[in-house]
């Protein structure tokens, strides 16, 4: 007998309202394509903006365009969006008219399907798209024939659609409530680096704990006149792929490991101790800090006592940065430093390559290095810091949970095609 389809979590007015219905996503809703761009056609300024998949997470980074398109080249306030590459799922679009690139769908409810409703709906079936992919997180995009044909099912009731849409809806507005001040969060440690670091030009920061104002100048310099640079390994050395495992003996870090956010280990792979032995560099210590030379460019991480691991090597796609004399700079003021904008304008002007950017030992050793003499002051400026980076985790985390909440809640108020 073949189950039936009703949530297992259901407002009791529905409850006498029978099965919902198997549909299509392409019966519900219109996915309508974005525009492609010529790289000649990306203005740094214009009439309108060019909303890409990297714009849902950041604003710092517009193209524009002076060009007149048809109406449905463009989405306003209020739109459902989908990206389908990438960072794959539904958006919803709160900010002016804007056009909207070919590596995003504008999404248009057919009557009788409720907007929000059908939001949620789609980021329920994108999660389910990931889950039943046979290659999992390497699923980056998806076709518009796959999408239109994918079997879903909704309410035949729409005041069913509602009120599943406005119980989701309180969810999100926390969400977006938590994001907002996560943001300002950021803006504020930003603002804080602006001030606590010296900007072109400038000997001394704008800002400067009384106790060293009257310390004198900074010290200006290159990182290898006080950072040593560690290059990962490589060569004849380097592991070959059935050296890899699932659990060994040493860590082995790539890339992906190393995000805006630090350490990440929800992938990782090891090598073992006769592998280990053969290497010859890249191995972490305490206190180090690494930086991505290739492919994700210019991210760091600190290796404190934290970090879940203590036998860790890193690939060579990495360098380790790490305090040639701890007396003259503190490793734990280096990372934040490493994390200001003197810093990251330097990694993206000296980085070179078209497909992939990347950047030298050579280069990483010449890029600047400021601090005040006193490693007091260096350890109170990144106190300072980190004490902020702390409630920007703690507010990660809870993001984290309210949308680990709504994944759980979606579970139980859409119902299972199959189990």
């Amino acid at each position: 007998m073949s189950k039936k389809l009703v949530p297992e979590l259901r407002f009791p007015e529905f409850e006498s309202e029978g099965e919902w219905e198997e549909r299509r996503l392409g019966d519900i809703a219109d996915f309508i394509n974005g525009r492609a761009y010529k790289q000649e056609e990306l203005l740094t300024e214009g009439k309108y903006r060019v909303l890409r998949v990297g714009n849902f997470f950041t604003n710092n980074e517009w193209y524009y365009s002076n060009l007149e398109l048809g109406k449905d080249k463009y989405c306003n306030k209020g739109d459902l969006l989908y990206a389908w590459s990438a960072s794959f799922g539904p958006r919803l679009w709160n900010e002016e008219k804007v056009i909207y690139h070919y590596h995003i769908w504008k999404v248009e409810n057919k009557p009788g399907i409720n907007r929000q409703f059908l939001y949620n709906l789609l980021d329920y079936e994108t999660f389910r798209m990931k889950a039943e992919s046979l290659n999992g997180f390497a699923l980056m995009h998806i076709t518009k024939g796959e999408i239109e044909n994918w079997k879903s099912t909704v309410p035949r009731c729409e005041k069913e659609q509602n009120k599943i849409a406005s119980c989701l809806f309180l969810l999100d507005e926390v969400i977006t409530s938590y994001s907002q001040k996560l943001d300002l969060l950021r803006e504020h440690k930003k603002g804080l680096m602006q001030n606590l670091f010296p900007q072109d030009g400038e000997t001394v920061p704008k800002y400067r704990f009384p106790e060293f104002k009257s310390d004198g100048e900074w010290i200006n310099t290159i990182l290898s006149d006080n950072v040593s640079v560690v290059d990962g390994d490589r060569g004849v050395n380097y592991p070959k792929a059935e050296e890899y495992s699932n659990n060994g003996y040493c860590l082995f870090l790539n890339a992906k490991n190393v995000t805006k956010a630090g350490f990440v280990f929800n992938e990782v792979q090891y090598i073992t101790k006769q592998t280990d032995q053969l290497l010859r560099k890249g191995r972490l210590t305490r206190f180090d800090i690494v930086l991505t030379t290739r492919g994700s460019l210019g991210q760091f991480a600190y290796y404190d006592e934290l970090v879940p691991f203590e036998n860790i090597r890193i690939n060579s796609g990495m360098v380790i940065l790490r305090a040639k004399k701890e007396e003259d700079i503190d490793s734990h003021y280096l990372y934040q430093y490493c994390l200001s904008s003197a810093i990251q304008l330097s990694i993206k002007n000296e980085a070179f390559g078209n497909a992939v950017q990347q950047l030298t030992v050579a280069l990483v050793n010449n890029l600047p290095l400021r601090f005040p003499k006193s490693k007091t002051e260096q350890q109170k400026i990144a106190i300072c810091l980190s004490s902020v980076d702390e409630l920007i985790k703690a507010q990660e985390q809870k993001i984290e949970q309210v949308n680990q909440h709504k994944k759980g809640l979606m579970q139980g108020l859409f119902p299972k095609l199959n189990d």
